[in-house]
Protein backbone atom coordinates (compact mmCIF):
# COMPACT_ATOMS: atom_id res chain seq x y z
CA UNK A 1 0.00 0.00 0.00
CA UNK A 2 1.21 3.51 -0.54
CA UNK A 3 3.01 5.42 1.97
CA UNK A 4 1.05 8.68 4.15
CA UNK A 5 4.33 10.89 2.56
CA UNK A 6 3.74 10.23 -1.17
CA UNK A 7 -0.56 10.45 -1.11
CA UNK A 8 -0.27 13.70 1.20
CA UNK A 9 2.41 15.91 -0.21
CA UNK A 10 -0.18 18.30 -1.55
CA UNK A 11 -2.74 17.95 1.77
CA UNK A 12 -0.87 20.59 3.73
CA UNK A 13 -0.82 23.14 1.19
CA UNK A 14 -2.05 26.35 2.80
CA UNK A 15 -3.32 24.54 5.62
CA UNK A 16 -0.81 24.77 7.88
CA UNK A 17 1.68 27.15 6.87
CA UNK A 18 4.48 25.13 8.03
CA UNK A 19 7.97 24.84 6.59
CA UNK A 20 7.06 21.63 4.70
CA UNK A 21 4.05 23.00 3.16
CA UNK A 22 6.50 25.97 1.78
CA UNK A 23 9.13 23.66 0.50
CA UNK A 24 6.33 21.77 -1.70
CA UNK A 25 5.25 25.02 -3.40
CA UNK A 26 8.46 26.00 -3.97
CA UNK A 27 9.77 22.34 -5.61
CA UNK A 28 5.84 22.50 -7.50
CA UNK A 29 7.53 26.22 -8.86
CA UNK A 30 10.58 24.75 -9.82
CA UNK A 31 9.07 21.90 -11.67
CA UNK A 32 6.87 24.49 -13.40
CA UNK A 33 9.39 27.18 -14.47
CA UNK A 34 11.62 24.02 -15.42
CA UNK A 35 8.83 23.36 -18.80
CA UNK A 36 9.06 26.56 -21.41
CA UNK A 37 5.60 25.44 -22.67
CA UNK A 38 4.31 25.35 -19.59
CA UNK A 39 5.64 29.10 -18.88
CA UNK A 40 4.49 30.13 -22.80
CA UNK A 41 0.98 29.32 -21.05
CA UNK A 42 0.61 31.18 -18.16
CA UNK A 43 2.13 34.20 -20.02
CA UNK A 44 -0.58 33.90 -22.64
CA UNK A 45 -3.11 33.43 -19.89
CA UNK A 46 -2.02 36.44 -17.90
CA UNK A 47 -1.99 38.33 -21.02
CA UNK A 48 -5.44 37.44 -21.55
CA UNK A 49 -6.64 38.54 -18.38
CA UNK A 50 -4.80 41.87 -18.40
CA UNK A 51 -6.90 42.66 -21.51
CA UNK A 52 -10.17 41.60 -20.70
CA UNK A 53 -9.91 43.46 -17.08
CA UNK A 54 -7.92 46.57 -18.83
CA UNK A 55 -8.56 46.82 -22.37
CA UNK A 56 -12.11 48.14 -21.79
CA UNK A 57 -11.11 50.87 -19.64
CA UNK A 58 -7.75 52.15 -22.30
CA UNK A 59 -9.46 51.72 -25.36
CA UNK A 60 -12.54 53.89 -27.41
CA UNK A 61 -16.07 52.74 -26.63
CA UNK A 62 -16.49 48.96 -28.51
CA UNK A 63 -20.27 50.40 -29.23
CA UNK A 64 -18.86 53.52 -30.97
CA UNK A 65 -20.20 53.96 -34.64
CA UNK A 66 -18.14 55.85 -37.22
CA UNK A 67 -20.05 55.77 -40.75
CA UNK A 68 -16.80 57.40 -42.30
CA UNK A 69 -14.10 54.65 -41.23
CA UNK A 70 -16.37 51.65 -42.42
CA UNK A 71 -14.28 48.15 -43.05
CA UNK A 72 -11.00 50.30 -42.68
CA UNK A 73 -7.83 47.63 -42.61
CA UNK A 74 -5.45 48.02 -39.70
CA UNK A 75 -3.53 51.83 -39.35
CA UNK A 76 -2.14 53.19 -36.97
CA UNK A 77 -5.86 55.14 -35.97
CA UNK A 78 -7.38 51.36 -35.46
CA UNK A 79 -4.47 48.79 -35.14
CA UNK A 80 -6.67 46.25 -35.95
CA UNK A 81 -9.22 48.11 -38.23
CA UNK A 82 -13.01 48.74 -38.02
CA UNK A 83 -15.76 46.44 -38.59
CA UNK A 84 -18.93 47.39 -40.47
CA UNK A 85 -20.37 50.02 -38.58
CA UNK A 86 -16.94 51.54 -37.84
CA UNK A 87 -16.30 50.04 -34.52
CA UNK A 88 -12.83 49.66 -33.80
CA UNK A 89 -11.93 46.15 -33.95
CA UNK A 90 -9.50 46.01 -31.48
CA UNK A 91 -11.19 47.62 -28.46
CA UNK A 92 -14.30 44.87 -29.62
CA UNK A 93 -11.62 42.17 -28.94
CA UNK A 94 -10.91 43.63 -26.00
CA UNK A 95 -14.50 44.17 -24.49
CA UNK A 96 -14.99 40.19 -26.02
CA UNK A 97 -12.58 38.72 -24.01
CA UNK A 98 -13.75 40.37 -20.92
CA UNK A 99 -16.88 38.14 -21.60
CA UNK A 100 -14.97 34.95 -22.59
CA UNK A 101 -13.24 35.65 -19.56
CA UNK A 102 -16.64 35.89 -17.37
CA UNK A 103 -18.31 32.76 -19.09
CA UNK A 104 -14.75 30.83 -18.92
CA UNK A 105 -14.34 31.24 -14.65
CA UNK A 106 -17.80 31.44 -13.61
CA UNK A 107 -19.22 28.43 -15.82
CA UNK A 108 -16.14 26.13 -14.70
CA UNK A 109 -16.50 27.81 -10.78
CA UNK A 110 -20.35 26.04 -11.27
CA UNK A 111 -19.39 23.06 -12.46
CA UNK A 112 -16.25 22.46 -10.30
CA UNK A 113 -18.63 23.47 -6.78
CA UNK A 114 -20.99 20.87 -7.57
CA UNK A 115 -19.35 18.61 -9.21
CA UNK A 116 -16.73 18.19 -6.95
CA UNK A 117 -19.00 18.00 -4.04
CA UNK A 118 -21.18 15.02 -5.50
CA UNK A 119 -18.46 13.42 -6.74
CA UNK A 120 -17.23 13.40 -3.30
CA UNK A 121 -20.20 12.36 -1.55
CA UNK A 122 -21.03 9.76 -4.14
CA UNK A 123 -17.26 8.12 -4.13
CA UNK A 124 -16.92 8.44 -0.05
CA UNK A 125 -20.25 6.82 0.36
CA UNK A 126 -20.84 4.38 -2.33
CA UNK A 127 -23.70 2.41 -2.00
CA UNK A 128 -27.36 2.13 -3.65
CA UNK A 129 -27.65 6.11 -4.43
CA UNK A 130 -24.09 6.03 -6.30
CA UNK A 131 -25.09 3.40 -8.62
CA UNK A 132 -28.32 5.18 -9.91
CA UNK A 133 -27.19 8.81 -9.65
CA UNK A 134 -23.94 7.26 -11.69
CA UNK A 135 -26.07 5.93 -14.35
CA UNK A 136 -27.84 9.48 -14.77
CA UNK A 137 -24.27 11.20 -15.38
CA UNK A 138 -23.26 8.19 -17.69
CA UNK A 139 -26.71 9.25 -20.14
CA UNK A 140 -25.35 13.29 -19.44
CA UNK A 141 -21.82 12.40 -20.77
CA UNK A 142 -23.29 10.77 -23.36
CA UNK A 143 -24.18 13.93 -24.87
CA UNK A 144 -21.07 16.34 -26.30
CA UNK A 145 -20.46 18.75 -24.52
CA UNK A 146 -21.12 21.67 -26.68
CA UNK A 147 -24.75 19.82 -28.09
CA UNK A 148 -25.58 19.83 -24.65
CA UNK A 149 -24.43 23.46 -23.85
CA UNK A 150 -26.61 24.26 -26.85
CA UNK A 151 -29.66 22.74 -25.63
CA UNK A 152 -29.54 24.18 -22.58
CA UNK A 153 -29.00 27.93 -23.97
CA UNK A 154 -31.93 26.88 -26.32
CA UNK A 155 -34.47 26.24 -23.46
CA UNK A 156 -33.10 29.22 -20.93
CA UNK A 157 -32.77 31.63 -23.43
CA UNK A 158 -29.98 33.84 -25.15
CA UNK A 159 -27.70 36.20 -22.51
CA UNK A 160 -24.79 36.18 -20.76
CA UNK A 161 -26.00 34.89 -17.59
CA UNK A 162 -28.13 31.69 -19.60
CA UNK A 163 -24.85 30.74 -21.27
CA UNK A 164 -22.63 30.63 -17.65
CA UNK A 165 -25.35 28.66 -16.38
CA UNK A 166 -25.88 26.51 -19.76
CA UNK A 167 -21.70 25.89 -19.98
CA UNK A 168 -21.57 25.37 -16.13
CA UNK A 169 -24.01 22.91 -15.92
CA UNK A 170 -23.04 20.89 -19.02
CA UNK A 171 -19.38 20.72 -17.42
CA UNK A 172 -20.66 19.49 -14.08
CA UNK A 173 -20.92 15.41 -15.32
CA UNK A 174 -16.82 15.42 -16.04
CA UNK A 175 -16.19 16.73 -12.36
CA UNK A 176 -18.22 14.58 -10.75
CA UNK A 177 -16.58 11.61 -12.48
CA UNK A 178 -12.71 12.41 -11.82
CA UNK A 179 -13.62 13.47 -8.07
CA UNK A 180 -15.55 10.22 -7.29
CA UNK A 181 -12.60 8.80 -8.62
CA UNK A 182 -10.31 10.57 -6.42
CA UNK A 183 -12.29 9.91 -3.54
CA UNK A 184 -12.79 6.44 -3.97
CA UNK A 185 -8.77 5.93 -4.34
CA UNK A 186 -8.42 8.13 -1.50
CA UNK A 187 -10.95 6.81 1.04
CA UNK A 188 -8.92 3.58 0.49
CA UNK A 189 -5.47 5.02 2.24
CA UNK A 190 -4.35 4.25 5.61
CA UNK A 191 -4.05 8.17 6.86
CA UNK A 192 -8.13 7.96 6.21
CA UNK A 193 -8.42 4.54 7.84
CA UNK A 194 -6.64 5.99 10.85
CA UNK A 195 -8.49 9.14 10.82
CA UNK A 196 -12.12 6.82 10.77
CA UNK A 197 -10.38 5.14 13.88
CA UNK A 198 -9.59 8.43 16.01
CA UNK A 199 -13.66 8.84 15.30
CA UNK A 200 -13.13 11.97 12.48
CA UNK A 201 -16.51 12.50 11.01
CA UNK A 202 -17.13 11.83 7.40
CA UNK A 203 -17.62 15.80 6.37
CA UNK A 204 -14.61 16.49 7.93
CA UNK A 205 -12.47 13.13 6.54
CA UNK A 206 -13.89 14.09 3.14
CA UNK A 207 -12.94 18.38 3.83
CA UNK A 208 -9.91 17.81 5.58
CA UNK A 209 -8.15 14.24 3.99
CA UNK A 210 -9.94 13.69 0.47
CA UNK A 211 -10.26 16.90 -0.76
CA UNK A 212 -6.79 18.38 0.00
CA UNK A 213 -5.71 15.07 -1.67
CA UNK A 214 -7.18 15.53 -5.19
CA UNK A 215 -6.52 19.36 -5.17
CA UNK A 216 -3.98 18.33 -8.16
CA UNK A 217 -6.53 16.47 -10.21
CA UNK A 218 -9.12 19.49 -9.40
CA UNK A 219 -6.51 22.04 -10.55
CA UNK A 220 -5.80 20.78 -13.70
CA UNK A 221 -9.53 19.64 -14.66
CA UNK A 222 -9.96 23.80 -13.90
CA UNK A 223 -7.64 25.00 -16.29
CA UNK A 224 -8.90 22.13 -18.98
CA UNK A 225 -12.41 23.40 -18.44
CA UNK A 226 -12.05 27.28 -18.73
CA UNK A 227 -10.85 27.04 -22.68
CA UNK A 228 -13.46 24.61 -23.47
CA UNK A 229 -15.81 26.92 -21.91
CA UNK A 230 -14.13 29.76 -23.77
CA UNK A 231 -14.98 27.84 -27.25
CA UNK A 232 -18.54 26.98 -25.91
CA UNK A 233 -19.78 30.63 -25.32
CA UNK A 234 -18.53 32.08 -28.76
CA UNK A 235 -20.16 28.74 -30.44
CA UNK A 236 -22.87 29.91 -28.75
CA UNK A 237 -22.52 33.25 -29.48
CA UNK A 238 -22.21 32.06 -33.07
CA UNK A 239 -24.94 30.62 -33.19
CA UNK A 240 -27.49 33.45 -31.81
CA UNK A 241 -27.78 31.95 -28.30
CA UNK A 242 -25.16 33.37 -26.26
CA UNK A 243 -24.86 37.22 -25.52
CA UNK A 244 -26.51 39.60 -27.99
CA UNK A 245 -25.63 42.72 -29.80
CA UNK A 246 -24.35 45.65 -29.71
CA UNK A 247 -22.89 43.43 -26.76
CA UNK A 248 -19.12 41.99 -28.14
CA UNK A 249 -18.44 39.03 -28.17
CA UNK A 250 -15.97 37.12 -30.13
CA UNK A 251 -18.43 34.60 -31.38
CA UNK A 252 -20.46 37.78 -32.14
CA UNK A 253 -17.46 38.63 -34.35
CA UNK A 254 -17.50 35.82 -36.47
CA UNK A 255 -20.95 35.88 -37.17
CA UNK A 256 -20.92 39.30 -38.21
CA UNK A 257 -17.33 38.77 -40.11
CA UNK A 258 -19.01 36.28 -42.65
CA UNK A 259 -20.47 38.48 -44.95
CA UNK A 260 -17.30 40.13 -45.49
CA UNK A 261 -14.30 37.70 -45.38
CA UNK A 262 -13.59 38.83 -49.11
CA UNK A 263 -13.35 42.07 -48.76
CA UNK A 264 -12.24 42.40 -44.87
CA UNK A 265 -10.52 39.10 -43.90
CA UNK A 266 -9.18 40.46 -40.74
CA UNK A 267 -13.02 40.93 -39.28
CA UNK A 268 -12.40 36.85 -38.79
CA UNK A 269 -8.84 36.32 -38.34
CA UNK A 270 -8.24 38.49 -35.41
CA UNK A 271 -11.00 37.10 -32.79
CA UNK A 272 -9.98 33.63 -34.13
CA UNK A 273 -6.51 34.51 -33.32
CA UNK A 274 -7.96 35.46 -29.95
CA UNK A 275 -9.52 32.19 -29.60
CA UNK A 276 -6.90 30.20 -30.49
CA UNK A 277 -4.05 31.84 -28.63
CA UNK A 278 -6.43 31.82 -25.05
CA UNK A 279 -7.30 28.34 -25.49
CA UNK A 280 -3.61 27.46 -25.94
CA UNK A 281 -2.61 29.45 -22.64
CA UNK A 282 -5.21 27.42 -20.87
CA UNK A 283 -4.44 23.81 -22.25
CA UNK A 284 -0.47 24.49 -21.94
CA UNK A 285 -0.91 25.97 -18.38
CA UNK A 286 -3.28 22.87 -17.43
CA UNK A 287 -0.76 20.48 -19.00
CA UNK A 288 2.49 22.04 -17.05
CA UNK A 289 0.83 22.12 -13.51
CA UNK A 290 -0.44 19.02 -13.77
CA UNK A 291 2.87 18.11 -14.19
CA UNK A 292 4.23 20.13 -11.60
CA UNK A 293 1.71 18.88 -8.87
CA UNK A 294 2.60 15.49 -9.83
CA UNK A 295 3.68 13.55 -6.62
CA UNK A 296 5.61 10.99 -9.05
CA UNK A 297 7.68 13.77 -10.58
CA UNK A 298 11.77 14.12 -9.04
CA UNK A 299 12.59 17.16 -11.07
Amino acid sequence: MTSVPKTTNLSTFGATGSRKSQAQWRRVMRRFLKRPLAVIGLVLVVAFILVAVFGPLLLPDPNKQDFATLLQPPSLAHLLGTDDLGRDVLSRIASGARVSLLAGVLSTTIAMVIGITLGLITGFYRGWFDVVFMRIIDVMLAFPFLIFAVGLAAILGASLTNVIIALGVSQIPEVVRIARGEAMAIREQEFVSGAVADGARDFTIMARYIAPNAASAFIVQATVAIPGAIIGEATLSFLGLGVQPPMASWGIMLTSAQQFLAQAPYLALFPGIAIALTTLGFNLLGDGLRDALDPKEKR
